[in-house]
């Protein structure tokens, strides 16, 4: 199937990903203080070392959210 293209104004488009990547970024906030921590990186190892119990879905979340946010950091730098 044939993806139609569509035109977008370069200032629409970085408000857009600006909006997304706010959001996201406090989603990734909202995690980190379940657990009063502040970097991601420090959460994921202690969840990956077992040091919080049941965290397991919040470190997966976290990991894709963490994704998302660099994936469309860089769509945002190349515009």
């Amino acid at each position: 199937m044939i993806m139609p293209k569509v035109k977008l104004d370069k200032a629409l488009a970085e408000n857009l990903i600006t909006s997304k990547l706010s959001i996201l970024k406090q989603y990734i906030d909202e995690i980190l203080a379940r657990y009063n921590e502040s970097f991601s990186k420090d959460f994921l190892e202690k969840a990956r070392k077992g040091i919080y119990k049941n965290a397991e879905g919040d470190a997966v979340e976290l990991r894709q959210l963490l994704l998302e946010y660099i994936k469309l950091q860089e769509i945002l730098n190349n515009l």
